[in-house]
């Protein structure tokens, strides 16, 4: 039986179109590959796009943010309370992704999917409230099915009502770094020791401590195998909500710029539902969190920056916005050897 929740995603893998894409890229005016992965990228947007000629149009930056029962046990070097006051930062334009939004004329759509303290209703936040953040996961799963299966609807509906081809998926949620480090662990079958970083900054004795718990809270979880049933186990709400943003941005065959960690950890999860969601996706960077590489390998994605951030927010994926954009245009606008009356080799 078909689960409504999952959509049925067609394959975009087009070989003749690939081939007139490439064939564009290789008589514009410069050496063949002088362009470098731009060229790649190029192909991959108007794959995505369906076209010879992408646009990327009114892209959507979406950040989704949710309280860890988890936190409590000392995971994460900041308290639980930052995640609200984040909230807060983003909305009065503070935030690095608030900077970064702006300057590359991103829309810039906060959530509040689980935040511990309830934040009064205002201009830029969209309410889809799960609960005051999940549950322990020593305790029993994150989340139940239920507010599971909710938070990945609340993730599709917000992106059906968002305009444009482009989704630039965000997060915050103190804690959220171990979860994503728990759904690679066990849906990628990675060393939970290997794939567990410092997150906001922990010092040796917290990373040990951390992964401590995670080991733990993998046992105490065994069964959790299938992708919905290690998202409730162990995801957070936005993450959750981030699956369903993602899935629904694949039906709709928007573009999909990954940023770090915990918004790769989302796709990871919509791929194992969804394999063909990768097809949509570009990789925006490789995050300084010793998880992501082999995460993204997992995703069978190259990232384009490799500027050692591990701030999430998005931020990584505004940064790597300009390198779509520019791969579009060279597309378009950039002149072949015949049309720019320019020699070819000899």
């Amino acid at each position: 039986m078909t689960d409504p929740l999952i959509p049925d995603l067609p394959d975009i893998d087009d070989p003749q179109l690939a081939a007139r894409l490439q064939s564009l890229i290789d008589h514009k005016t410069k050496p063949l590959g002088a362009l470098g992965r731009l060229e790649a990228l190029a192909v991959r947007l108007g794959l995505i796009l369906g076209t010879e000629a992408p646009r990327l149009e009114r892209p959507q930056m979406l950040v989704c943010a949710g309280d860890h029962g988890l936190a409590a046990r000392g995971v994460s070097a900041y308290p639980q309370e930052v995640t609200a006051q984040m909230v807060l930062n983003f909305l009065a334009g503070g935030a690095a992704v608030s900077v970064l939004a702006r300057q590359h004329g991103l829309a810039l759509t906060v959530v509040d999917c689980g935040i511990a303290r309830e934040l009064p209703t205002q201009p830029g936040l969209l309410r889809r409230r799960i609960g005051p953040g999940t549950a322990d996961m020593l305790e029993g799963p994150a989340m139940t099915r239920a507010q599971c299966d909710a938070a990945i609807a609340n993730g599709r509906d917000i992106v059906r009502a968002l305009p444009g081809n482009a989704l630039l998926p965000g997060e915050m949620g103190i804690g959220n770094t171990s979860s994503a480090s728990l759904l690679l662990a066990r849906l990628a079958g990675q060393d939970i020791d290997a794939c567990t970083g410092i997150g906001t900054g922990l010092d040796d004795a917290g990373r040990a401590r951390k992964r401590d718990v995670l080991r733990e809270v993998l046992a105490r979880h065994a069964r959790a195998t299938a992708p919905l049933d290690a998202l409730a186990a162990f995801g957070g709400f936005e993450i959750a909500t981030l699956v369903g943003a993602v899935l629904q941005a694949a039906q709709e065959r928007r573009v999909i710029v990954v940023d770090g960690f915990i918004a790769s950890a989302a796709v990871l999860v919509a791929h194992a539902l969804q394999p063909r969601v990768v097809q949509r996706c570009v990789a925006a960077h490789g995050s300084a969190e010793p998880g992501h590489a082999p995460m993204l390998r997992a995703l069978s994605l190259a990232p384009l920056l490799d500027l050692d951030l591990r701030l999430g927010e998005g931020s990584g994926a505004a940064l790597a916005w300009p390198l779509l954009e520019s791969a579009c245009r060279i597309l378009r606008e950039m002149a072949s050897f015949e049309s720019a009356g320019v020699s070819t080799r000899g």
